[in-house]
């Protein structure tokens, strides 16, 4: 049976209730945080999954994890992403270390202790991805599974139906935005064309190259994105790797 704080998430979906579902759903599922990205149409594909972009996370952290995950390229939400069905980690340490050799030490030092990461799909449509957080020391409860099959089940049919949560994230002029009609993650598409035509790669090798530079760097990789659409940052193979061009010109 579905709890009380569930329906009161429930409740805070429809247009206009003025609640914001991210904050009542850590309270209703009693993790750590919560986090809802989206697959918008337009975004690029790589390795089969479009880009995810984030809609509401609770509190900062879950933003970090989510930042984190598409920097590296791995975890339990990509893996979630590609098969189709909830990817649940609650221990993080309990995960071998060969899994996500990189997302698993970063997670752990950003303070996240476990994961549970829901797709939102319908058949082989892919339509976003429910992320819990929780403090990595015991397993979800019978209840927080059914909790979050329950929300899943009620987000996919919000973005079947083409409307969702009225937030500070997620408004225009009053009216429900849902999916985003704007790419947050637009400058990353960008750059990632740009570093395809400079190195004479891929759209998906240009990726991995930007990442890596990002984790390298410890930078955002949005920051990292934003220095190379401004020319500031060029990705040639001139033997010294990433550089600067002279006054930030190139």
């Amino acid at each position: 049976m579905t709890s009380d704080g569930m329906a009161e998430v429930l409740r805070s979906l429809r247009p206009g209730s003025g609640s914001d579902p991210a904050e009542a759903g850590v309270r209703a599922l009693g993790v750590v945080g919560v986090a809802v990205s989206v697959y918008p149409e337009s975004s690029a594909t790589v390795n089969g999954t479009r880009t995810p972009e984030p809609l509401w996370c609770f509190p900062r952290l879950s933003l970090r994890f989510e930042e984190l995950q598409f920097t590296l390229g791995e975890g339990p939400g990509p893996d979630a992403a590609h098969a189709g069905v909830p990817v649940l980690e609650p221990v993080l340490d309990r995960v071998r270390p060969d899994r996500w050799p990189a997302l698993l030490p970063a997670a752990l030092r950003l303070g996240v202790g476990g994961v549970g990461c829901f797709p939102l799909s319908l058949g082989a449509v892919r339509l976003g991805m429910l992320t819990l957080l929780c403090d990595g020391q015991r397993a979800f409860s019978d209840q927080q599974l059914m909790d979050a099959n329950t929300l899943s089940a009620a987000l996919t049919a919000a973005l079947l139906n083409g409307h969702g949560p009225t937030n500070g994230n997620g408004t225009r002029g009053g009216e429900a935005v849902w999916p985003p009609d704007g790419l947050h993650r637009a400058v990353v598409h960008q750059a990632t064309g740009m570093i395809s035509v400079q190195l004479g790669v891929t759209l998906v090798e240009a990726l991995v190259r930007l990442r890596g530079f990002a984790f390298g760097s410890e930078r955002p990789l949005g920051d990292v994105a934003e220095d190379v659409v401004a020319r500031r940052l060029r990705f040639d193979d001139d033997g010294n790797g990433p550089h600067s061009p002279d006054g930030g010109e190139g």
